[in-house]
Formats: structure tokens, sequence, C-alpha cells
């Protein structure tokens, strides 16, 4: 690995006081390319936006990088931006260890705000103007590239001395594996929560990597496959490999279904690993859609107190949600998943090439919460489903795999921001949710796939978005028509509307009586309200039961 340390991340989390300290600490060079594009252009950066243009500062960001690239043995501090452009990124990567520096835009709101008072700062920050807002609405759209660095730092709470130590450490322990992380291939993330890291791997023909993938990350004396009999094909191809890869592996199928998700049945796999005496030091692998892994995770979760557990999961829904993030759970008579835990798994390996034995419906509604990951957070992935649909909706094993890849790193990132849902931002991925949720139970899970429920509660919520002066009427409709191209329902007549809105109290993000809406701040960036006036959801309810799907 090249001796570099490339920090990204945010203005405002530190990147300059902590790449000066890193580089102290390592005896090393430090840059700041920022710096040497001002030496470059003779003028502020403030200057450059005002008198060039953003595409020249952008130019000349390029070209400073390149430079600091040629070197070794050092520090380098990068702009907040840098990151959106693949080649650069791409650059970094190939340079040395990518850091990214990590603070909530209230840190980052209250650093600026300080570091401008305290410099006599009179000019607006060329990309801030907008304050706290506008902090949050641009971080928003880069989180997805700052969630590719190698390593996460996160300086709320630490001092530069504290944060440079981090980032000594990360280099430390890369460094000594001999080769930088792996980044390229099949990976699309690394979750890195309290409680477990892990890599969420997305591959086109990647099962028959899963003993290799497995030993990175274990040294199982066995796994115990559990599938159900939707997703036997797969589960019998990852016994297959396993033993294949000299692990030895057994497989048990379920019935295919909801019902399948009780204490009866994790009591029944109990019984199933405790009769092949499986050990601690073992691995159990969910390979189906979400009821198998929420099943299989919980079993893991509390047989012998924890065992290690891995995902493939073989739908589009579980791989884009279901698989990432910990949630394991099981049914009661009284409702969904209230028995469960968060436990995380120590690997999650997706093999797009499954998705081929979907049914077209179930395919088209999976697409509903990737398309949902652009709206909510990356313009760019947004503009992919747009201008690449057909290839997208073929499974084109190039663009699929790269549009999934790319969705899929961010739920894993804000997983690893928000693991148990208690800072807020994870309960961004719900937007659609409320009434999507709500459809799904006023129909008794019966007429609507999950992601058809979940447009339908997109098309609701981006009207309420709008009447709350949040999006633009060509926002609402250049959502609509893309939900509509992907054969994704945007309108539903016969639908009880007294059953809904029942079912929207139930909902896990009311408080005291006040639904906590995801609304859109424009295509890209996502906010949560507590403020919609009810006569705002009996318009955005017309809307979707009415048959007029546009604004």
């Amino acid at each position: 690995m090249k001796a570099n340390i490339f920090l990204t991340g945010f203005s405002g989390t530190g990147k300059s006081t902590v790449g000066r300290e890193t580089a102290r600490l390592l005896g090393w060079r430090y840059v700041d390319t920022d710096a040497e594009i001002v030496r470059a252009a003779g003028k502020s950066i403030d200057a450059i936006f005002r008198d060039d243009s953003e595409e020249r500062f952008r130019e000349l960001e390029r070209r400073s990088l390149a430079d600091a690239c040629r070197g070794e043995r050092q520090v380098v501090s990068t702009g907040g931006g840098i990151v959106a452009n693949e080649s650069n990124r791409r650059l970094m990567e190939a340079s040395g260890l990518v850091v990214c520096l990590e603070a909530r835009p209230e840190t980052i709101h209250h650093r600026l705000t300080a570091q401008d008072r305290g410099s006599g700062r009179t000019e607006v920050r060329p990309m801030l103007d907008g304050g706290l807002d506008r902090i949050r609405s641009l971080k928003a759209r880069r989180q997805q590239s700052y969630a590719l660095a190698h390593w996460t730092v996160h300086t709320d709470a630490l001092t530069p001395q504290e944060a440079a130590g981090q980032v000594a450490a990360a280099w430390d322990a890369m460094s000594r594996r001999g080769a930088a992380p792996d980044t390229g291939g099949d990976l699309a993330a690394t979750v890195r929560a309290a409680s477990g890291t892990y890599p969420v791997r997305v591959g086109w023909g990647v099962l028959r990597e899963l003993p290799q993938r497995i030993k990175e990350v274990a040294a199982p004396g066995a796994a115990y496959v559990i599938t159900d009999r939707g997703a036997y094909r797969h589960g019998r191809n990852a016994q297959i490999a396993l033993e294949g890869g000299g692990i030895p592996a057994h497989i048990f199928t379920l019935p295919s279904g909801e019902t399948s998700k009780t204490l009866e049945t994790a009591d029944t796999l109990y019984g199933w690993l405790a009769g092949l005496k499986a050990e601690r030091g073992h691995v159990v692998l969910a390979v189906g859609g979400g009821v198998v892994g929420d099943l299989a995770g919980f079993v893991a979760a509390t047989f012998l107190r924890g065992v290690a557990f891995a995902q493939v999961p073989t739908t589009m829904l579980a791989i884009m949600d279901a698989s990432i993030g910990g949630k394991t759970a099981v049914d009661l008579p009284q409702g969904k998943n209230l028995v469960g835990a968060f436990y995380q798994p120590k690997l999650v390996l997706s093999d797009v090439e499954t998705l081929r034995s979907l049914p077209g419906r179930e395919l088209r509604s999976g697409w509903a919460e990737a398309i949902k990951h652009g709206l909510i957070m990356d313009e760019g992935l947004l503009r992919r489903f747009e201008q690449e649909r057909e290839a997208v909706l073929a499974l084109d094993p190039a663009v699929a795999t790269d549009v999934i890849r790319r969705s899929v790193a961010i739920k894993a990132d804000v997983v690893s921001r928000d693991e148990k849902e208690t800072l807020g931002l994870r309960v961004l991925l719900n937007y659609g949710h409320t009434i999507g949720h709500a459809i799904e139970a006023a129909t008794g899970y019966s007429r609507f796939l999950h992601g058809e429920a979940v447009s339908l509660g997109m098309t609701a919520a981006a009207h309420i978005s709008r009447g709350m002066g949040t999006m633009t009427a060509a926002e609402v409709e250049r959502q609509r028509a893309l939900l509509e191209s992907y054969g994704l329902p945007v309108s539903a007549g016969g639908l009880d509307r007294a059953a809904i809105l029942d079912a929207m109290t139930m909902d896990k993000k009311t408080t005291a009586g006040s639904v906590r809406w995801v609304l859109l701040d424009g295509i890209g960036g996502a906010v949560t309200r507590s403020d919609v006036p009810p006569s705002l959801v009996d318009e955005a309810l017309d809307v979707i039961l009415g048959g007029n799907g546009g604004p």
C-alpha cells in the first residue's frame, strides 16, 4: 500500500487540524489541497467561485489531487466535495488509505460559525449559503461518496489529537495487513456499527465465492444454511459452495412466507442446531428474502447467547434493506416483529444474478427501495435510474450490479451512523413508508407487494412535501414519472381511507399522536417534519386514492 493518507469529509469535520496532527504523529508531510489550489490560482477559493466558476475550481481541485498522489508519506486533507467525482475517489484509493472524518450537521454548523466568527470572515462560504439546512442538504447529497472511504472516524466528541490518534491507528492496522483495505470488486460498503463491523458485498455470480468471503471474517468449523422453499436452489448452491471450500454445511428449508416467522419455528431451529451440536465458532447463514433473514438472524442472536451470522439475500428488498442493519425478529399473534434484537452479521453477500429467478412483479417492486435511496440522498443515482432504465430493468449484469451497489452503500452508511435509530438519521430511510405501511395493513398484506405500497406512499409524501413548500411541482412530477416508468403504482382505487388513517396511528414514527413524516427537501435530500396538517394528509390520500398520481 502506498504510504499516503487522504482525509475526506464535509467542511467542518476537522480535516485540516486532524490532518496536521496526524502528520506530526507519523512524521509525514502535510498537504492541504485547498491551500494548493489557492497558491496555484493566486486568489482565494471564494474568489475562484465568484470570479471564475465552480467548474474552474473543480478543475484546479483535480490537478491539486493528482499532484499530491505522486508523492508518498503524506497526510492529505481534501475539499469537502472532492469525492463526488468518481475519478478523484479512485485516484485516492489507488494512492493510499482514504479516511472519512464524520460529524453531525449541528456539530459542523457550530464549528464553521465559530471559525468564521474567530477569523472575522465576512463572506458567506460559497457551498454553505443557507446555514444548517444547507449543510444537511448538501451533506446528504455527498454521503454516499463519503461512505466509500476505507475507514471512518466520527469527530463530534473527539479532540483533534484523539481523532488523529484514530486515523494513525487505522493506518497502522491496514499497513500491517500489507495491503490497502479491500475497496474494489464487489465491496459496496463497510458497516461500522457499535456492535460490529462487517463488509457488504454486491456482485454478479459471487455466490460461488461464499467460502472465501466467509473465511475472511470468521473461521467456522461448520455452517448452517437456513433458507425457504422459494430460495431453495440458491440455498443448496450455497451449501455446495461451502462444502467445496472445505466448510461442512447443513441446510434447513422453511415454508415460504411470513407464517414461518414465529417463536415456534425458532424453537424448531434451536432443536436442529442443538441436534447437530452447533457451536459458537460455527456460522448460521440466511439464504433468501427478508423473512429468512429476520428469523435466521434472531436464532443466531439467541442460540448459545449468540453465534456468528451471515446474510445471503436473494430478493431485491432483502438486498436493499432487510439484510443490512442487524434487525432480527419474529412475529407474535399480536403483531409483526414484536420479539427481536439488533444483531449484526459478519458478512452480507448479495449475488445480483440470483434476482433473475424472481417473478417480474416482485423484481419491479424491489426497485422501489433503490429508487427511494436516490430520492432521499443521491440525485446522481436517481439520474442513473432515469437514463439507464432499460438496462436496469433487464438486469444487465454491469449496470444493475453497479446501481444496486451504489444504493446499498447509502443504507450501509446510514446504519453505520445510527445503528439503533437513536440519532434521527435512520428514520430518513422510511420515506414513503408511513402511508405505505398503512396501505399494507389496511389491505391485509395481500393486495400490494411492499415496494408497490411504498411507491404509493412516496407519491403521497411528495404531495405533502410540495404542500409544505419543500418540493416543486416539477420535482413531484419527476418522481411520479420515474416510478411509473418502473411499473410501480402511483394511484390505486378501492382502498378504505378510514382503515389507512387508522393504521397510520400505529406507525412506529408516531409520538404522542403526532406522525413524524419523512419528506423531501428537493430531490436528493430528506427531512423529517412533525407539523404536517391533517388537511394536507387528506389531500395526499386524494391523490393516490382518486387516481391522480400527478402534482
